[in-house]
């Protein structure tokens, strides 16, 4: 039952997740995605700073690279994603960038049952975008960029979950990602651009995507296996197809919900097929 508990909590908080996306959505058209992603850095830094109070003169060399690294992947990460929402949809972006941890669960395997899951994956996303002339292939791209990165951070995580206890890693590069983004605030704020209902959807979207489901996720995480978490994770796509469908009035045609759920069902039988049992970690920001 607690582990039942345990999933029906982080399915809420990665609805929350999506949720919080596409509230950031409603601001692409004022302040830009990046505009957006600036305001949500500076939420998570000051949720995530205040709750981890890192050390910063105690850090070592082994503990900065890795860190440094983790706050460029999540620069990266979500101004690729917001960007590739903003091209091509909310189910879509979410739906590509899954294939991160899809490849970290695959890497170096070379079973059957796990090629096959490669190739279940495979045809879920040319069944998603079904390449054409009019194929945005720029904002798949951003939607593969972001996946790499998904995949860099759960590799990054594991690594500064080992030397550096509780959130301080990720704190301390949520701040360094957000003190990348503080030009783009600037201009913004110059541009009289910063201000009115572009200003509330980003922070809903620091909120929603940030504060939430950290908070939740780092109670819940004490009690849930990792491959449940795993699990949980899978169904990213479908949420963030339904928060754009409800608050976007995004509608996918029926081969993009086909594809979504080839490559959810891809991950989630990657994930409790695979033999790696080490503790999950807090889901990034999205």
């Amino acid at each position: 039952m607690k582990s039942l508990g345990g999933f029906a909590t982080i399915t809420a908080s990665a609805a929350s997740n999506q949720l919080g996306a596409a509230v950031g959505a409603h601001a692409f058209a004022a302040i830009g995605p990046a505009g957006v992603v600036a305001v949500r850095q500076f939420v998570a830094a000051a949720v995530l700073l205040p709750m981890a109070r890192p050390n910063l003169r105690r850090f070592t060399w082994a503990q900065w690279w890795p860190t440094i690294a983790l706050g460029l992947v999540f620069a990266t990460m979500n101004l690729s994603l917001y960007m590739a929402i903003d091209r091509i949809g909310l189910g879509l972006a979410v739906t590509l960038e899954v294939l991160g941890p899809l490849a970290v669960a695959l890497a170096g395997s070379r079973t059957r049952r796990d090629i096959l899951f490669v190739l279940i994956a495979a045809v879920g996303v040319y069944v998603l975008v079904l390449p054409g002339p009019t194929s945005d292939y720029f904002g798949v791209g951003l939607g593969l960029l972001a996946a790499g990165c998904w995949a860099a951070y759960i590799l990054l995580n594991r690594l500064v979950g080992q030397r550096l206890p509780g959130l301080q890693a990720p704190a301390v590069a949520t701040a360094m990602s957000a003190t990348l983004y503080v030009p783009v605030a600037v201009l913004l704020v110059l541009h009289g651009k910063l201000t009115g209902m572009s200003i509330l959807y980003a922070i809903g979207a620091g909120v929603f995507c940030s504060v939430v489901p950290y908070a939740v996720d780092v109670i819940a995480l004490r009690k849930v296996p990792a491959r449940l978490f795993g699990l949980a994770m899978s169904v990213h796509p479908v949420l963030a197809a339904l928060a754009g469908l409800v608050v976007l009035g995004e509608r996918l045609e029926l081969h993009h919900w086909a594809g979504i759920l080839l490559v959810v069902t891809a991950n989630a039988l990657a994930v409790t097929c695979s033999k790696w049992s080490g503790s999950p970690t807090v889901q990034p920001e999205m």
